[in-house]
């Protein structure tokens, strides 16, 4: 991973007018890709396999003016003045009646109807007028709306003066949500603390361009995909957020590791190169814990919520790829101008001071004890208002108290009572009575003594006859756990009713959608929860090599998100400093921030604990080579200060960053999104500071250096990925060995492995040059195959250097194993196509294994002739192994190689006869393990 990165940031540094005008290119074509097939969002909450969604397309089918959406508007009399009289009566009624007309209505229910009860208020000072839409809200048209505006504005200037009319309902039930002037703060504070941090205006802006950049892309892309399909106008907030965030944290990681290889002196394509490799490793691996946390969300098998986290995963992958790409080639424009202002090179030959321990991580890692007790006392503490935490979906209860739909919201509440703003329908089908209206009145009346019921508005069939509803006023607003619990109790009546009344009965409406979206969600927090967090440890145990770094991550993620649930509900249903913050109305909280917060601060936490601690381990690796153990104290406290030292400036500036975009959405945010934002602005400020740069530097001292300890077998059974940049720094030290500019095809030096306890090579050195071939022989055929095997790069070797094609194994295996052609041919029956496959494709470097089979006499005139016609082509250099080298030596001689050397390969004694012969290398190339102690072999030519 290391290398590739490597790679791939010089190549960016060196052509960074390809890359910038690549990146400029795509995102004119997604911004072209938005002008023509761009829908827009869809605000409708849906959620497949929930007794009210199935409630609702029931109704659809059977009862469509009561399956649609719905608005209604409030007329309050003027003080004295009684509804029940003209003009109210009349100008009501004829409103009504106008309203009938208008397009996508299905029918607009008068309170004087002798057929409808509930309608007027008991002192006769408020009337309320439905409107039933055919269709969700989403399908209503901008037009319809304001031309139902219009005649609700008619209405209101026609009655007395001192009344009051307004419009609400659930059509205006929810707001877009979009981007005001305030997000901008978050961005201007980013910017301050990048140039507080580089010390340069220049380099300030480079994280703030490709974090701008990647999210222009991924916006653009989130509205493509409106045309193909349903998209919330929260989650291209959220992306807008994340991708944001993640942006500026990305960039800034490399940008800061290179400028300070470069103020240390190192080349600026050299340090952009390694800064890459090494910093960029960290943000792919970070990238991939938030992708993980994201994807998670499909989890809720909820439709909106699924394609959220798609959205948002598509906006942190794009400021990934944008991170280790543009990032290098925007420092390849401003090249050595990265190191800032007031920053003085040391003068050549000058000793190098060492670098002051930061004074926080040392009083934290010399008192570990009082600081681990005193973090997990206090945010436990801070945890405690998370118990109460209430959820709902959004309501116009919800909405800023300047709404006229907010306004209409609270009017009913005062006049009728908070259950009259979210009515629950009962419906089921009754195509087998014989009396459908008494069926209904008596089913009715039979709802209506439940307690926590209000009123019962409505109970009647359709047209048909074949199915009936019962509209239900409850006592308690939509949001309430009372109404959640009167939905359950209306349930647990079916079987009663079904037996007494032969009704299979469904609840259903905005208000039961949305109880059942809540519980489908707070059941959906387990499963997530183990998957995001599972998934997580086996990669942190890959990256960090050690089984207690991942532990205490994610122990320390469980108190970072229980405090921030504990914030949020202190301000949104305590109301806590819920002015200071412009909340509308203190309650419950949108019902999916929970699983939103949970897989997006986690992934945002391993993000911080990634870049400290893979900087602690680092450091231990380099400490525990340069010692060989030998210390009279762990060497792990050193490293976690060190570490800590080395990367807490930049880690702060990023948390910082992250916090000032996340907290800008609160003051004026969309009620949706408030205490998403509240939520991850103070988890990334607890996470960050309390957490990862405090409780996690206290808990690495109290484990010393147990804490990177793992057990053999699963060192054994995980696959090793290089984020601390070992492989780029072994290509820098070895950049000119065996000399500059070496035109060895191949060449090695101390090559040794090991498996099982067995030593199949040992000590090797060779070297060929192209138009050479090598024979190598042993006394177990193993070794050989074992020995070519590693020098095409399909093996690693335990220890050793090796350089094929100018390429340093193992880490550059991917470009050798494309160029080095590969014939096996002692468990072939077929040696000449396997050899002929090995040299197609103009490969210049050959090995064959088990060269013997080519000097069969049926064979070899062919197999000669292969190999003088490829040599032909190019310089070739082929390297074989043979049990018999004399007559390989032949053959080869008579392909136009005269003279070919033999090296005969020292290993452990063969396997005894009979035992199984098919070892590890029968089948899948295995990975060597670590070499063991053995005696060193003598390696003959």
């Amino acid at each position: 991973m290391s290398t590739l990165l490597s790679t791939l940031g010089r190549w960016s540094f060196r052509h960074p007018w390809r890359v910038l005008v690549s990146w400029i290119l795509l995102l004119v074509l997604a911004l072209g890709g938005v002008a023509l097939f761009a829908k827009g969002t869809d605000n409708s909450f849906s959620i497949p396999g929930t007794e009210a969604q199935a409630g609702l397309a029931q109704l659809s089918r059977t009862f469509p003016q009561a399956s649609g959406t719905s608005a209604q508007y409030i007329v309050v009399a003027a003080p004295g003045d009684t509804v029940t009289e003209d003009p109210y009566k009349g100008d009501i009624i004829a409103s009504v009646k106008d309203l009938e007309k208008l397009h996508g209505v299905n029918a607009a229910t008068s309170p004087y109807d002798e057929h409808v009860t509930g309608l007027i208020s008991d002192d006769k000072s408020a009337a309320i007028v439905r409107v039933q839409f055919a269709g969700q809200s989403t399908s209503i048209s901008k037009d319809t709306k304001a031309t139902l505006q219009t005649k609700v504005d008619a209405l209101a200037s026609q009655l007395p003066s001192g009344s009051t009319v307004k419009l609400g309902g659930d059509l205006f039930a929810t707001s877009v949500p979009g981007v005001s002037l305030i997000e901008a703060v978050g961005l201007l504070v980013a910017l301050a603390v990048l140039i507080a941090t580089f010390r340069s205006f220049v380099i300030a802006g480079l994280p703030l361009a490709t974090a701008l950049l990647g999210v222009g892309l991924s916006m653009a892309l989130i509205f493509i995909a409106t045309a193909f399909a349903s998209v919330s106008s929260t989650t291209p907030l959220l992306a807008l957020m994340l991708g944001l965030a993640v942006g500026i944290d990305y960039a800034l990681f490399i940008t800061a590791r290179h400028q300070d290889q470069v103020r240390s002196g190192m080349d600026p394509e050299e340090s952009a190169s390694r800064a890459t490799g090494t910093a960029g490793s960290a943000v792919v691996f970070a990238g991939i814990t938030v992708l993980i946390a994201l994807i998670g969300l499909s989890f809720a098998n909820i439709p909106f919520l699924t394609t959220m986290g798609i959205a948002a995963s598509v906006a942190v992958a794009i400021a990934v790829l944008v991170a280790v790409t543009l990032t290098p080639a925007l420092l390849g424009f401003v090249k050595g101008r990265v190191v800032g202002w007031r920053h003085r090179p040391a003068p050549e030959g000058a000793r190098a001071r060492p670098k002051r321990q930061n004074r926080w991580v040392v009083l934290v890692t010399r008192h570990p004890i009082v600081t681990t007790v005193s973090v997990v006392v206090g945010l436990g503490l801070l945890a405690l208002p998370a118990l109460s935490l209430a959820l709902a979906l959004p309501n116009a209860g919800q909405l800023p108290k300047e709404s006229q739909a907010r306004q209409s919201y609270d009017l009913v509440a005062e006049h009728f009572g908070p259950g009259f703003n979210g009515p629950l329908i009962v419906t089921g089908t009754i195509v087998t009575s014989n009396d459908p209206l008494t069926l209904m009145k008596d089913l009715g009346d039979e709802l209506g003594k439940l307690p926590g019921v209000k009123a019962v508005a409505l109970a009647t069939p359709n047209q048909t006859a074949d199915t009936g509803i019962v509209q239900i006023i409850p006592d308690s607003a939509p949001d309430s756990v009372a109404t959640a619990n009167l939905v359950r109790e209306i349930r647990a009546q079916h079987d009663h009713i079904q037996k007494k009344y032969g009704v299979d009965i469904k609840v259903t409406g905005f208000t039961a959608v949305g109880i059942d979206i809540s519980d489908r969600l707070g059941g959906a927090l387990l499963p997530f929860a183990i998957f995001v967090v599972g998934l997580s440890l086996v990669l942190l145990a890959i990256i960090f090599r050690s089984v207690w770094v991942p532990i205490t991550a994610a122990l320390g993620y469980l108190l970072s998100v229980a405090a921030a649930f504990g914030i949020v509900s202190a301000v949104f249903i305590h109301g806590v400093g819920a002015d200071l913050l412009h909340v509308t109305r203190v309650g419950p909280i949108i019902s999916f921030m929970p699983i939103i917060l949970m897989g997006v601060l986690f992934g945002l936490a391993m993000d911080y604990q990634m870049f400290l601690v893979t900087r602690m381990r680092e450091d231990y690796v380099h400490a525990r080579r340069a010692r060989h153990g030998h210390s009279d104290r762990p060497m792990a406290i050193d490293a976690v200060r060190s570490g800590f030292t080395a990367s807490a400036r930049v880690v702060t500036a990023a948390a910082i960053i992250m916090f000032s975009v996340f907290a800008a959405f609160v003051p004026e945010g969309d009620s949706s999104l408030k205490p998403i934002a509240l939520g991850l602005a103070s988890g990334i400020a607890i996470d960050a500071f309390v957490v990862r740069m405090t409780l996690i530097p206290a808990v690495m001292a109290l484990f010393g250096d147990r804490v990177w300890w793992m057990p053999r077998w699963l060192e054994r059974v995980l696959p090793h990925f290089d984020i601390e940049g070992e492989a780029v720094e072994r290509e820098r030290a070895l950049a000119e060995w065996p000399e500059p500019h070496t035109t060895a095809a191949v060449v090695a030096e101390g090559l040794w492995l090991v498996e099982d306890e067995r030593t199949l090579y040992s000590d090797v050195a060779l070297r060929v040059e192209p138009g050479e071939a090598l024979i190598t022989t042993a006394a177990d055929p193993r070794s050989t195959e074992a020995l070519l095997l590693t020098l095409a790069g399909r093996l690693h070797a335990g220890d050793g250097r090796l350089k094929v094609d100018g390429h340093l194994l193992p880490a550059r295996g991917s470009w050798v194993r494309r160029r080095v052609g590969v014939a096996l041919l002692q468990r072939t029956r077929r040696p000449l196509p396997d050899l002929a496959q090995a040299l197609r494709g103009g490969s210049r470097i050959v090995v064959v294994d088990g060269a013997e089979a080519l000097c069969a006499p049926e064979v070899r005139a062919q197999a000669v002739e292969l190999l003088r016609d490829a040599a032909s082509l190019t310089p070739l250099a082929l390297i074989v192994s043979a049990t018999d080298p004399a007559p390989v030596q032949a053959l080869l001689h008579d392909a136009g190689w005269v003279d070919a050397p033999v090296l005969a390969v020292s290993s452990d004694p063969a396997p005894d006869e009979g035992a199984d012969d098919t070892g590890p290398l029968a089948g899948a190339w295995p990975t060597a393990s670590e070499p063991a102690d053995s005696p060193s072999a003598e390696v003959n030519a």
